[in-house]
């Protein structure tokens, strides 16, 4: 699988980085954007055995995932660093315009691609979704990332060490955990959202898939999402979780709600 060289990287704060990517199927690019703790704890698989006929399947690492260069900190903006970043890989691959899909964190940095070029997408799929920079039921799970990852589980942990190295992802991590206690504490007021009031902005079509029973999702989240963008509809996955996309109950229904949303964007 294949590697390529970025002009420049605020995420990886240096020129001339190189990403990893993966990259499968055939038609109009669609760029699928991780989260916070890399791609194979929550894989695309079965989507990409459902869509690659139809789109060019992209899946970079950003800086510091996987097989991409390592990084030493994780500032607490670096959803803006990777939207940069991520825009950057597309000018590298010479993609004017993709589908753009992102999972959490994924879904943030997507939120900042689409206010700073608009013109790059046919359309955006959000996908487990965050708005506020205050998240008191998570408070504890970024804590734990921060402090002890060993107590994420034994499948995870395998997982993440897989991924990222024996040596690397415990600081991998507590970087990502660290990040996400540092924009909580530096939220103006407990309703600050992630994007500084500019939610509203996002003028590509687009659509939002959220499991109905998100570990991460504050009580008020989707319903201030809705208020901000009333016009995107908002596809609830009634057995889904934190990744609605890799999970056996939810990843049909995923696909066929996806696979919808990009027929009649082009139609």
């Amino acid at each position: 699988m294949p590697l390529i060289t970025l002009k420049h990287s605020p995420l990886a704060r240096r020129e001339n980085p190189q990403l990893f990517y993966r990259e499968t199927g055939e038609g109009l690019p669609l760029l699928f954007m991780h989260g916070g703790w890399g791609y194979g704890i929550y894989p695309f698989d079965k989507q990409i055995d459902a869509l690659k006929n139809d789109y060019r399947i992209l899946i970079p690492d950003r800086s510091g995932y996987g097989r991409s260069e390592r990084i030493a900190r994780m500032d607490w903006d670096f959803h803006r660093h990777a939207a940069e970043e991520m825009i950057n890989f597309l000018d590298a691959q010479g993609i004017e315009k993709t589908f753009l899909w992102g999972h959490s964190d994924g879904s943030v940095i997507a939120v900042w691609m689409s206010l700073l070029q608009p013109e790059r997408f046919y359309g955006i799929i959000f996908e487990a979704f965050h708005y506020y920079r205050v998240k008191p039921a998570s408070r504890g799970f970024f804590e734990t990332m921060m402090h002890d990852p060993m107590q994420l589980g034994e499948r995870v942990v395998e997982v993440l060490q897989n991924e990222h190295g024996a040596d690397y992802w415990l600081q991998l991590i507590e970087m990502n955990g660290n990040a996400w206690v540092e924009i909580a504490d530096r939220a103006e007021h407990e309703k600050h959202d992630l994007y500084d009031g500019r939610l509203s902005e996002i003028s590509n079509r687009a659509l939002f898939i959220h499991g109905k029973q998100d570990p991460r999702t504050e009580a008020d989240e989707l319903a201030q999402v809705a208020k901000q963008l009333p016009h995107i509809p908002i596809r609830l996955i009634e057995d889904g979780k934190h990744s609605p996309h890799s999970e056996r109950a939810a990843a049909d229904e995923t696909i066929q709600i996806a696979a919808r949303f990009f027929q009649e964007t082009l139609a």
